[in-house]
């Protein structure tokens, strides 16, 4: 297998795991996630991303949960960040746990297929960052998402934000990815 097979199986794998949350949050929740507006999301996208920064500088959680779930979260709210962007925010779950997983299956295909042309193109350049820049630039897309809303879309030479979105969702899969492989070296 060589490198970039390799990525892609770990890529899957882990969004497979996301998936497998997402699923079951379907199954209690339904898609309550449609109510979210645009600006909602994003903070929500925020508060899960400062988390992580939080827990990386102190080490310290108060309520007993680390990195990875939070790194699940981004990948799952990126996901459906996409979705609101196609289909706009709703009053009511207008989806069937059916179609928000079809949905979430697209835009995890779209994530993995950018992630293999970048992952080409730069060369797993990935693998020598730090899980701690991984979360560093989750926050600059954020902060840069939050400038577009505030511009209603109106930039001059800026990607959009669902090329933040998909960034989002594929540093999250390599934190994951970094989260897991350290896991397994301590567990040897």
């Amino acid at each position: 297998m060589d490198k970039f097979e390799k990525t892609n199986a770990q890529f899957e794998a882990a969004v497979k795991e996301c998936r497998q949350l997402f699923e079951q949050k379907l199954h209690d929740y339904r898609a309550s996630w449609r109510l979210l507006r645009p600006q909602s999301l994003t903070d929500q996208l925020l508060i899960k991303a400062r988390r992580i920064r939080q827990l990386e500088v102190t080490g310290l959680s108060l309520v007993g949960e680390g990195i990875r779930p939070e790194f699940i979260g981004l990948v799952n709210y990126g996901i459906v960040g996409l979705i609101q962007l196609e289909r706009g925010f709703s009053d009511t779950v207008d989806v069937t746990n059916d179609e928000a997983l079809s949905l979430y299956d697209h835009y995890a295909q779209e994530a993995l297929s950018l992630m293999k042309r970048k992952n080409h193109d730069y060369d797993e350049a990935w693998r020598s960052m730090r899980v701690s820049s991984y979360t560093d630039l989750i926050l600059t897309k954020l902060e840069r998402i939050k400038e577009i809303e505030d511009l209603q879309g109106q930039t001059l030479v800026s990607e959009g934000i669902d090329a933040n979105y998909m960034d989002i969702i594929n540093y999250s899969v390599f934190g994951l990815i970094k989260l897991s492989r350290s896991e397994e070296t301590a567990s040897q």
